[in-house]
């Protein structure tokens, strides 16, 4: 089969691998219709290429047909039209009996000190063959694939395996009071329906910052109010300014740990990169520095009592954070991994209608074949020709 392989820094191509096969009883293999390009993975085309060798497969957001189940697997059939979860849980340990399916126990990376195994995401979660490809293996089948109605466009649909879930987890969060007012720093496609989100579950006032014009533009078509960090000198204070000189109730950071306008976080992050793949790893692990640049403006934007909710992704084991501020301002911080499952039974009902009050199918910019994948990965990183979301065809 032909998939996408990452072969070093910037470098990923389209190459034939085996086919995969059940190797376990609770496996699948899906045959795969669309498979997006996420902002994560650009980390690994970034930052994060230590814990990756040539010709891992990536793709964490993968939707298809069900070819083959393995003798554990009871509730899928050859046939059924899925969504495949990013992160690999079994369903039924402690953790995810507590809905804590991004921590599950059953495929956790203890050998790493991580979390649950995630599909296509480098050695630090398992290095499992990841969905842009045309076939994939799904590990704990038996809970974790998403069945969905056999009709309707991919697009109404695909956004279930990650940022869909992860926007409404980081909302969740963030807790914003009815009528209240949350801030959303980032409008990638997290970030875009971090703001529908909101709006959605009841905020009275959603803004979003972005220094992309195409970015500000989708958002400000969805009905949120947009300010162009590239026009402001002192971003927390304008922010401060424009909510009842308090701040808003919530903020969301939607960028992580590759945000624009943090040089120093920039040079460490490019200094790991040059060094041999186990100094790497080792400064990495034990003094990584991120780009905190956006983390700290939310931190100093929200109003006091306020909630910081973070979904972009940081990696940094030495980040500086202005804990006198956070603990004087009685600053509350949510973050982690989305537990895909968790949320997947609210928002379905929010996609199988004729409706489409989230704008599903409004954030897709390009849709190229797999043969095409690492432009999309060099046009979406560049952010050229006003790329948002890259969806994938194998």
């Amino acid at each position: 089969m032909k998939a996408l392989t990452w072969q070093g820094k910037r470098d990923v191509r389209v190459e034939e691998v085996p086919d995969p096969r059940i190797e376990e009883p609770t496996d699948a293999i899906v045959r795969i219709t669309s498979t997006a390009i996420c902002g994560s993975d650009l980390h690994l085309y970034e930052v994060l290429g230590p814990y990756l060798k040539p010709g891992d497969i990536l793709g964490h957001e993968p939707m298809g047909i069900v070819e083959e189940v393995g003798s554990g697997v009871t509730r899928l059939k050859p046939g059924d039209r899925v969504v495949i979860p990013f992160n690999i849980a079994c369903g039924s340990c402690w953790m995810c009996d507590r809905q804590l399916y991004a921590q599950c126990e059953t495929t956790q990376v203890t050998s790493q000190g991580k979390g649950a195994t995630l599909f296509g995401y480098t050695s630090l979660y398992g290095s499992v063959p990841g969905g842009q490809a045309e076939y994939l293996r799904v590990p704990q089948a038996q809970f974790g694939p998403i069945k969905i109605p056999e009709t309707g466009p991919d697009e109404r649909y695909l956004y279930l395996s990650d940022i869909l879930p992860t926007a409404w987890q980081a909302v969740k969060y963030a807790d914003t009071p009815p009528g209240g007012t949350l801030a959303v720093f980032g409008l990638g496609p997290v970030g875009q329906f971090c703001a529908r989100i909101g709006r959605h579950l009841g905020a009275g006032r959603v803004i979003g910052l972005d220094l992309v014009p195409e970015r500000l533009e989708l958002a400000r078509r969805h009905g949120i109010e947009v300010l162009d960090v590239t026009e402001l000198d002192d971003v927390p204070g304008a922010l401060i300014d424009l909510v009842d000189g308090r701040g808003p109730d919530a903020v969301i950071d939607a960028v992580g740990m590759e945000a624009h306008g943090a040089p120093l976080g920039k040079l460490a992050q490019t200094a790991a990169g040059l060094l041999p793949d186990k100094l790497a790893q080792t400064m990495t692990d034990k003094a990584g520095v991120d780009r905190l640049v956006v983390l700290h403006a939310a931190l100093k934007a929200v109003r006091r009592g306020g909630t910081v909710s973070v979904s972009g992704v940081y990696g940094g084991e030495q980040d500086p954070m202005p804990l006198v501020e956070m603990f004087d301002r009685g600053i509350q911080l949510r973050m982690g991994q989305c537990h895909v499952r968790r949320w997947t039974d609210e928002i379905m009902p929010l996609l199988s209608g004729d409706d489409d009050p989230l704008g599903v199918e409004d954030l897709r910019t390009h849709r190229l074949p797999l043969e095409q994948a690492p432009q999309g990965y060099e046009m979406f990183q560049k952010k050229e020709d006003g790329c948002i979301k890259v969806v994938l065809a194998p």
